[in-house]
């Protein structure tokens, strides 16, 4: 349930218009809440839908997590179908979604695998908005088959192929598909997750419309991370990548 006193909507919000975003107070209208480890800020998902769809247009996330971005179509009047190998994140999104605005979408939440998203017709969706694991840096369950948040690097991009070319196959010709990615360090060299991920995309047909640069914040561990920074001679990564690919 949305909490008393709690705006359903952010206040004063304005679309962001260049390629760098930052969002130090991460958004708590409606539901929202950081609980949820990893999850990215409610500005993101409200910016996509906002800039690159329309109201009554089918928006899907099959890393649906915990709920964010279902929680963001609701309150803008879009339809969606929100996807998640784990049961968990499916229950976590039905709670988020438990309150009453003033429009009515319709809204699917099922279990289901973002590589083979079987469910769901081809072209028919209008915006896709999602945030994958980054391969295996969180692990969001200990043993659930499938589950790319379990994955090694070179893993996780053989698998990302195959969610790509799902993104491809469901979404309407001309329409966006949004996907955060971040990158991980090993051994102190930077392994560039993200524009590995985003290589995988335009090879499954994809053209690249923008690459946004969203700042971190808010990141746990923060002072010991700085002092093995210096000890260690490493910069910290305080960046994420966004891309907005077109169909």
């Amino acid at each position: 349930m949305a909490k008393k006193n709690i705006p359903l909507q952010p206040e004063n919000f304005e679309l962001e218009t260049n390629t760098v975003w930052a969002f130090p107070d991460r958004g708590k209208w409606a539901t929202h809440d950081a609980k949820y480890r990893g999850n990215w800020s409610p500005y993101i998902p409200r910016n996509l839908i906002l800039r690159y769809s329309n109201e009554g247009d089918t928006v899907l996330d099959q890393f649906v997590g915990g709920g964010t971005t279902a929680v963001e179509a609701k309150l803008t009047g879009r339809n969606f179908i929100g996807v998640d190998i784990n049961p968990n994140a499916l229950e976590i999104t039905k709670s988020k979604l438990n309150f009453e605005c003033e429009f009515n979408p319709t809204i699917k939440i099922e279990q289901g695998d973002a590589r083979n998203l079987s469910s769901i017709a081809d072209n028919s969706i209008d915006l896709i908005c999602t945030h994958p694991p980054y391969a295996d840096i969180i692990h969001y369950s200990e043993d659930i088959d499938g589950d790319m948040s379990l994955m090694s690097m070179k893993d996780f991009l053989f698998e990302i192929g195959k969610v790509a070319e799902e993104c491809y196959r469901v979404l309407k010709k001309d329409k966006f598909c949004a996907i955060l990615m971040g990158d991980t360090r090993k051994k102190g060299m930077v392994q560039p997750l993200a524009f590995e991920t985003m290589r995988i995309f335009e090879m499954a047909g994809f053209k690249t419309k923008e690459i946004i640069i969203k700042e971190q914040h808010n990141c746990k561990a923060t002072g010991y991370w700085k002092t093995n920074s210096i000890k260690f001679n490493f910069l910290l990564l305080a960046h994420e990548y966004l891309f907005v690919f077109k169909k």
